[in-house]
């Protein structure tokens, strides 16, 4: 699996270290928030909104430079409106590694 990185927090910074921590702490703070509220909705089975949480959560997974996975979470959101629960799990495991990715920095 995919590593999660800062190479397009780099680039869009462009060496501005004061963006790069501002944009690394919005992180931090939401996508763990974001992440609550995605299970919270899938166990009350309200697939929509699991939808609109995962669409939240695909631009942490594209800024930390998750191509693939971001790919799989844009079709998982699709899956999910459709009433699918198809690639629920490459995306939590998705959502794992970024945890454990932030817990280290």
């Amino acid at each position: 699996m995919e590593q999660p990185n800062l190479s397009e927090i780099n680039k869009l910074s462009n060496g501005d270290k004061i963006f790069e921590e501002k944009i690394f702490n919005v992180i931090k703070k939401e996508f763990p928030l974001e992440k609550d509220q995605y299970f919270s909705n899938l166990e009350h089975k309200n697939l929509i909104k699991a939808a609109e949480d995962v669409h939240k959560l695909k631009h942490k997974i594209s800024i930390l430079g998750l191509e693939k996975s971001y790919e799989i979470a844009t079709d998982y959101e699709n899956n999910l409106k459709k009433g699918s629960y198809k690639l629920k799990e490459d995306f939590e495991k998705t959502l794992q590694v970024i945890t454990e990715y932030i817990n280290t920095l």
